[in-house]
């Protein structure tokens, strides 16, 4: 693809390096431009060595990007209409003579396979994260009955920020009991109570990628996010099993050149078994990058051939209306041998 526009941020900074809040990127054969405004100008050409930076007009950048366009003389462009509005496109396409290409998500299909700096960065995310968990566990062993959701959630931003060291991945799910069964529960006034399970589902950011994972404890004298888990309720019992077995299948399913929905199917068949089916309701996993959610997805339509050094999550789930939740969530890289969980 030679000819494209982007405008989501972290398409930019995987194209150049540097992204803001305000900018364009141009590739124009072998031509690259980098367009913004002027409070972004002298930091982007320090860091920029790929791109010209330019820059346009603050109230309307795509003006300097139409100029552009029709000094090359392309014939196409390529898009990804999910960055744009009908109003912006209607705009900045209008009375230019060239074949407008949609292309969805194509900057995140070119992200699918990471490098092995990539790999690196995201495994000390991971860990970061891990380490976040921990920390998180053992400030509601210590403090946490009766807290509410709110302040749980609260004191879990302050905790995997690391002191604004990291940025987060996502604002944090802590669900406590009945409300673990939605799967990205918002924060309430309900308080944590002994004998109920905790949901956490929290990530940080580490040189802008993320990092992902989720446990469910249960809160008594042993509380911690370790994967294994004792409950004195049976019926919990199962249900945290039978996710952990799911869980497991969907492991051992990863495998180079396997189709991204048997990996979602060896997740799903356990779940069903144990007659839970119904109560599954999301995918098994997503891709995990500069993006949060990002390809592969690893749901039962997705036809996607899985290959070495894709990352992604594996996160079945169970969630009964009314009782609780549990899902455990890892995200792992593809290597030769299978999947290797990070963190």
């Amino acid at each position: 693809m030679n000819n494209y526009i982007l405008q989501d941020e972290n398409a930019l900074y995987f194209e150049c390096g540097f992204s803001c809040d305000h900018a364009v990127f141009l590739k124009l054969g072998s031509e690259a431009f980098f367009i913004t405004d002027a409070r972004y100008t002298t930091e982007a050409a320090e860091v920029i060595k790929n791109a010209t930076v330019l820059e346009g007009d603050r109230r309307d950048l795509l003006k300097t990007a139409r100029l552009l366009i029709r000094k090359s003389g392309i014939k196409s462009l390529a898009y990804n209409p999910a960055e744009w509005n009908v109003e912006a496109y209607a705009r900045f396409s209008d009375k230019l003579n060239i074949n407008f290409q949609k292309k969805p998500n194509f900057s995140q299909q070119k992200r699918i396979i990471k490098t092995e700096t990539e790999l690196e960065i995201l495994k000390k995310a991971a860990l970061f994260g891990r380490d976040a968990f921990h920390r998180f566990g053992e400030f509601l062993k210590h403090d946490g009955l009766g807290i509410d959701e709110m302040m749980a959630h609260f004191e879990a931003e302050s905790i995997f920020k690391h002191k604004g060291a990291l940025d987060l991945s996502f604002s944090p799910i802590v669900a406590l009991g009945a409300n673990a069964a939605k799967p990205h529960a918002l924060p309430t006034r309900k308080t944590l109570q002994k004998g109920e399970l905790v949901l956490l589902d929290a990530g940080v950011k580490y040189q802008r990628y993320c990092s992902d994972r989720t446990r469910t404890s249960v809160f008594d004298e042993h509380f911690n996010f370790e994967k294994k888990q004792q409950f004195k309720d049976a019926h919990q019992q199962k249900v945290y099993d039978t996710v952990l077995l799911a869980q497991k299948a969907a492991l051992k399913a990863v495998k180079i050149g396997v189709k991204a929905k048997e990996i979602d199917k060896a997740a799903r068949d356990v779940i069903d078994k144990a007659g839970f089916g119904n109560y599954f309701v999301h995918s098994t996993g997503h891709g995990v990058g500069l993006d949060i959610h990002e390809l592969p997805v690893i749901g039962s339509r997705s036809e996607t051939i899985i290959e070495e050094n894709m990352v992604f999550t594996i996160e079945p789930g169970i969630y009964l209306p009314e009782q609780f939740g549990v899902r455990i969530e890892d995200t792992i890289i593809v290597r030769k041998d299978g999947a290797e969980v990070m963190g």
